[in-house]
């Protein structure tokens, strides 16, 4: 009978596509399930077989060892670093969303005079 492996409702593409990667390599037997149309079913990968679990389960802390390692080594820029990056860009980019925002709410005004 299937066991769960691992649980992706939560996770980044990245982050799931390196897991597929590391199981693929290990030839690790397991299908996956998405979280459907509405989004409300278990996206998970799970293993075919569950006398295969433990040994998948190591692999698997292995695996996320090894991701936590690599997002360690690349970092995501912060909001503050981004503007001190391109600050042009960014007071641009907050100026349209504001002209945007106005020009959206501006029709309405007129219905609470």
């Amino acid at each position: 009978m299937a066991k769960l492996l691992f649980k992706l409702n939560s996770v980044t593409d990245e982050e799931a596509d390196f897991v597929r990667a590391r199981l693929d390599e290990a030839e690790v037997n397991y299908y996956e399930t998405t979280k459907g149309r509405f989004g409300i079913s278990l996206a998970a990968i799970w293993i075919r077989n569950e006398d295969d679990y433990p040994a998948a389960r190591e692999l698997l802390d292995d695996i996320q060892a090894d991701w936590l390692e690599e997002v360690r080594q690349h970092p995501v820029q912060t909001t503050g670093e981004r503007f001190l990056e391109h600050p042009t860009r960014f007071l641009l980019s907050i100026v349209a969303i504001i002209a945007i925002a106005s020009l959206t709410l501006i029709p309405f005004l007129d219905a609470f005079k």
